[in-house]
């Protein structure tokens, strides 16, 4: 599989983004604890991206976040890094438990 859509990633983030992806393995819990201007949110959704490039189905992912403008920004970001993996995006609306934490 062509994973050139996480070379933007460093070393951490790209670890936080593969993390516990092993075929037939239940994944564990991750917990990404950063400070401001670390790439939290880049690595968030190429996690999601990540998922979905494996065949996770959409409608299965809980993102939230504290903002809305947070949340659009993630499910921006994922729609265009899974339309560099796989040639198409997953819209917003894919992404049915993406929202505030108020919101979903």
């Amino acid at each position: 599989m062509d994973t050139a859509y996480l070379d933007k990633l460093n070393d951490n983030q790209r670890s936080a983004a593969t993390f516990g992806l092993a075929a037939d393995e239940l994944s564990p819990p991750l917990l990404v604890i950063a400070g401001a201007g670390s790439g939290k949110t880049s690595t968030l959704a190429h996690r999601v991206a990540h998922l979905l490039v494996l065949g996770a189905d959409p409608r299965r992912i809980l993102l939230m976040t504290f903002s809305r403008r947070a949340a659009t920004e993630l499910a921006r970001r994922v729609e265009r890094i899974t339309t560099q993996a796989m040639g198409t995006g997953y819209a917003a609306e894919a992404l049915t438990w993406a929202g505030t934490f108020h919101g979903v």
